[in-house]
């Protein structure tokens, strides 16, 4: 029985694996998305998301400024970074966790990713994965919301439409007025520039004998 053996050990020894999901966490945290094997992908996936869920937690203190922030909420910062310290060594994707991945998911407890099954990488045909944060609802929402219409500045109203409408089909009528006219003109010049047709002769009576 495997009892107290959480994860997988991937035939490697506990110091590489550790190096390797604390890189691969970096990778995620640093990229949003990563494509690995089906195995790494689920386990990154727990190590993940409990380091994301140190960071939500202080979400609320990471929101005012350190000089307003009170000792106790100072020391749950301090302890939430260590906390991810311990998962994530790169200390670019700690900060970007704590500044733009943790405020993303205040409203989320947990599912903070997803794994989307890809082909079998050629070679030794493992099944591969794709890793990747789950995206901004808010920000997603903003741009539906400024290309909805919006009061006189959108789209146009029925009177207005109806104006167009109008001034379409007297344009349409000017138009034909306007070709019937110089059709007319082109007519006549044309009857004027021809030449008067000459009167047949008439022919003399012939005199009697």
């Amino acid at each position: 029985m495997r009892h107290r053996k959480a994860g997988v050990h991937l035939s490697r020894t506990s110091a590489h694996r550790q190096a390797l999901f604390s890189n691969l966490v970096a990778a995620l945290f640093t990229n949003e998305r990563i494509r690995t094997t089906d195995a790494k992908a689920k386990e990154t996936r727990r190590l993940a998301e409990r380091t994301i869920t140190w960071a939500r937690r202080v979400g609320d203190v990471l929101g005012k400024k350190p000089d307003r922030r009170t000792t106790e909420e100072s020391a749950r910062v301090v302890h939430a970074v260590r906390m991810a310290r311990r998962v994530v060594r790169d200390r670019h994707a700690v900060v970007k966790l704590f500044d733009e991945i943790a405020p993303r998911f205040l409203g989320r407890h947990g599912g903070y990713t997803r794994i989307v099954k890809l082909d079998q990488r050629p070679g030794d045909a493992a099944p591969m994965s794709l890793l990747e944060l789950i995206p901004d609802e808010s920000a997603a929402a903003a741009p539906a919301e400024t290309s909805a219409p919006k009061g006189k500045g959108g789209a146009k109203s029925d009177t207005g439409k109806a104006a167009d409408k109008g001034g379409e089909k007297a344009s349409a009528k000017g138009g034909a007025k306007a070709k019937a006219a110089s059709k007319g003109a082109e007519k006549s010049a044309a009857d004027e520039s021809k030449p008067a047709a000459k009167k047949p002769r008439a022919s003399k009576p012939k005199s009697e004998e």
